[in-house]
């Protein structure tokens, strides 16, 4: 695995052997991130099941401000922090350790509003939809913040949340799409 662009460009990351994790395929992620290169310089984001890091690695090469890292696994969150050192960018990603729903509680606390939030949960979980739900109805993504998430390209995308969350578009990659999810405004 690799960051595609940015400060960081070309350096090598590392996942976690085994199919403990899966990482975005780096065609999945410069289609992501072509779409939001311009509105990455200065914002807050958010990678909430993060495994390798990847996603918010990313982010923090293309010019975001904050960067949190988020995964349950004691092993992935060091991964993450080893990671963000290999490629000089520990002082712009915070990583934590919390199951998904606890993160989002701090989070809350902390005050911290997101620009983007990348969400890469388990396909058959349904973790992320419920996580993306969370972010907007507690507040935590920005007036025009938007949710990504990766799931399989055979289940249907997250449905709209009337008054807390929309569907702007899902893009399918093969096996996986992005749904992009938006703030429903309508009551």
């Amino acid at each position: 695995m690799r960051i595609i662009a940015g400060s960081a460009r070309g350096r090598q990351i590392e996942a976690l052997p085994g199919l403990a994790t899966r990482p975005t395929l780096d065609r999945v992620k410069e289609a992501m991130f072509g779409a939001l290169q311009f509105d990455l310089p200065g914002s807050h984001v958010l990678d909430l099941f993060s495994g390798s890091g990847n996603l918010g690695l990313e982010a923090a090469s293309r010019g975001a401000k904050l960067v949190i890292c988020n995964d349950a696994s004691a092993d992935c969150a060091a991964l993450i922090r080893k990671n963000a050192a290999a490629v000089r960018l520990s002082d712009v990603v915070t990583v934590m350790q919390l199951d998904y729903r606890e993160a989002i509680r701090r989070l809350v606390i902390s005050g911290v509003r997101f620009d983007f939030a990348f969400l890469d949960a388990p396909y058959a979980s349904g973790f992320a939809v419920d996580a993306a739900r969370l972010l907007f109805s507690e507040g935590l993504m920005q007036p025009q913040g938007l949710v990504l998430i990766e799931h399989s390209s055979s289940y249907a995308p997250p449905d709209d949340v009337p008054g807390v969350m929309r569907r702007r578009r899902t893009r399918k990659f093969g096996a996986c799409a992005v749904s992009e999810m938006e703030r429903d405004e309508a009551t």
